[in-house]
C-alpha cells in the first residue's frame, strides 16, 4: 500500500497573520521584562572589558527605537504614492465620473453617522458603570492643548496650492481632492487619457508588489514596537485607570462586532459573521500599528480581495476613511468626558451630553489630518461642556494602549462602509463575499487582478 497520501508538504511558513501575532506576544513579554529590570524608568549598566553598555540605550531606545521606527516610517512611505495611484486608477475606471459626489455623499454620511452611534454608545455606557467614581487622582499635571482649525479652514485648506507640498507633507485631504481632479482629468482626456491610465495601472501594481516587500518584515517592526511600549508603561497609573480602560475597551470591542454587524445587515443584508471574520488580519495590523494610514494597504486588500469590493469604490472610501472616519476617538472621547466629569466632581445635563456628540461628530471632520486629533478634539469636547482640559492628563498614561484598539475599530469601519457602498452602487461582487477562502495574505497577492475592473 502506497504512503503517498501520508507524506505532508515540507514545513510551510506561517501565515503574515500568525507571525504578526507571535511578534505582537514576544514584544508584550519582552517589553514586560525589560520593565521589570528597570522598574521607575532606571537603567541598567554592565562593565565589559573597557566599555560601559547601557541596557536601555542598547536596546530599549537603540536597537528597539530603530527597527520599530524605519518600520513605521517605510509603511508611511508608501501611503501617499498607493493613495494617490490607487484612488487616481479608482476614479479612471468609473465609467460616469458623476458618480463621485453621490459615493463620496454617502461615504461622509456613514462615516458621521457611525461616529455619532459611536459615541453615544460610550457616554451611555459610561454612565451606567461610572469609571470615575471614587477616583483619587493627583491633577497637578498639566496638558496644553492645541487649537483647532475651523471646519470653513479644513474645507479651503482642502484644495492644495502646490500637490508636490502636499505629497510632501502627507496633507491626506489634499492628496484626496488633488487624486480625484487628476482621475476626472484622465477618464475625460480621450486616448491620451488612457495611456496614462494605463501607465497608473502598472504603477499601481508595482507599488502593491512594494506592500508586499514590506509586510514581509511587519512582524519584527511590530516586535520592535511592542517591546519599546511595554517598557514604559506604567503598572501604577495603568492600575488607577483600570476601570476607565476596561470601559473603553468594552465599548470599543462592542461597537466593532454589534454596530457595524446591524448596520451591515441592515443595509446590505450581508451575513456579519463572514465580515468579521475576514477583517481579521487588517485589525490585527491595525492594533499592532496603531496607525490607520500605515493599515491602507492591507485594508484596500481585504476590502478588494476578500470582501469584493470594486477597486473604483475602495480606492475611494478606504483612503477617506483613514482620514476622516474617527469612531474609535469618539468611543474614547464619550467615556473620557464621564471619567473626567465624575473625577473633578461635575455634573453634566443632558443638553451638554448632545453637545459632546454633536461637537465630536462634526469634529471628526473638522480635525482630519490634524496631528494628535484625538487629544485635539478630546480638548475641543471638553471645553464645549465646561470640563477642566487639564484632566487630559490623567488618561494619556494609557492611551497608546487603547489607541491600538481604537484602530482596529476604525479600519473595521472603513471596511463596513465600504462595503455598504459599494452594494448601493453595483460595484460589489457577492460571491467573492460568501467565498470564505476569498483572497490571500498580502504577500500572496496575484496583483495582476488588482487592476481596475
Amino acid at each position: 500500500m502506497s504512503n503517498e497520501s501520508t507524506i505532508q508538504p515540507a514545513n510551510k511558513k506561517a501565515s503574515l497573520t500568525t507571525r504578526i501575532v507571535i511578534g505582537m506576544i514576544a514584544g508584550i513579554l519582552v517589553g514586560s521584562f525589560f520593565q521589570w529590570l528597570m522598574p521607575d524608568g532606571s537603567d541598567l549598566v554592565f562593565n565589559l572589558y573597557l566599555f560601559e553598555i547601557s541596557v536601555k540605550g542598547l536596546f530599549v531606545d537603540g536597537i528597539l527605537e530603530v527597527i520599530g521606527q524605519i518600520f513605521m516610517a517605510s509603511l508611511r512611505m508608501l501611503v501617499v504614492p498607493l493613495v494617490f495611484v490607487s484612488l487616481v486608477c479608482g476614479v479612471c475606471s468609473l465609467k460616469d465620473t458623476s458618480k463621485l459626489g453621490r459615493i463620496g455623499g454617502k461615504a461622509i454620511a456613514l462615516y458621521l453617522a457611525t461616529t455619532a452611534i459611536a459615541i453615544s454608545f460610550a457616554i451611555f455606557i459610561a454612565l451606567i458603570i461610572g469609571p470615575g467614581e471614587g477616583v483619587n487622582m493627583p491633577t497637578s499635571s498639566s496638558f496644553t492643548s492645541r487649537e483647532a482649525p475651523s471646519l470653513a479652514q479644513v474645507i479651503i485648506q482642502m484644495f492644495p496650492t502646490n500637490p508636490f507640498a502636499s505629497f510632501a507633507q502627507g496633507n491626506m485631504l489634499q492628496v484626496i481632492v488633488f487624486a480625484l481632479l487628476f482621475g476626472i482629468a484622465i477618464a475625460l482626456s480621450g486616448k491620451a487619457g488612457e495611456r496614462v491610465a494605463a501607465m497608473f495601472d502598472d504603477l499601481s501594481e508595482v507599488i502593491m508588489r512594494l506592500v508586499a516587500i514590506l509586510m514581509n518584515i511587519a512582524p519584527y517592526g511590530v516586535f520592535a514596537l511592542l517591546a519599546s511600549l511595554f517598557t514604559t508603561v506604567s503598572i501604577e497609573t495603568f492600575g488607577k485607570l483600570i476601570v476607565y480602560f476596561l470601559v473603553v475597551l468594552f465599548v470599543l470591542i462592542l461597537h466593532a462586532t454589534i454596530t457595524y454587524s446591524v448596520i451591515l445587515k441592515l443595509l446590505t443584508g450581508l451575513n456579519p459573521l463572514i465580515f468579521l471574520k475576514k477583517m481579521r488580519d487588517a485589525a490585527i495590523f491595525a492594533f499592532s500599528t496603531a496607525s490607520s494610514n500605515a493599515t491602507i494597504p492591507v485594508t484596500l486588500e481585504t476590502a478588494t480581495r476578500k470582501m469584493g469590493v470594486k477597486n473604483s469604490i475602495a480606492s475611494f472610501t478606504v483612503p477617506l476613511g483613514a482620514t476622516i472616519n474617527m469612531d474609535g476617538t469618539a468611543i474614547m472621547q464619550g467615556v473620557a468626558t464621564v471619567f473626567i466629569a465624575q473625577v473633578f466632581s461635575q455634573d453634566l445635563t443632558l443638553a451638554d451630553y448632545l453637545a459632546v456628540v454633536l461637537t465630536a461628530t462634526l469634529a471628526s471632520i473638522g480635525t482630519a489630518g490634524v496631528p494628535g486629533v484625538g487629544l485635539i478634539m478630546l480638548a475641543m469636547v471638553l471645553e464645549q461642556v465646561g470640563l477642566p482640559v487639564e484632566g487630559i492628563a490623567l488618561i494619556i498614561g494609557v492611551d497608546r494602549l487603547l489607541d491600538m484598539t481604537r484602530t482596529a475599530v476604525n479600519v473595521t469601519g472603513d471596511s463596513m462602509v465600504s462595503i455598504v457602498v459599494a452594494k448601493s452602487e453595483q460595484q460589489f461582487d457577492n460571491d467573492m463575499y460568501l467565498d470564505e477562502q476569498a483572497g490571500h495574505t498580502i504577500e500572496d497577492i496575484d496583483f495582476h487582478h488588482l487592476k481596475n475592473d
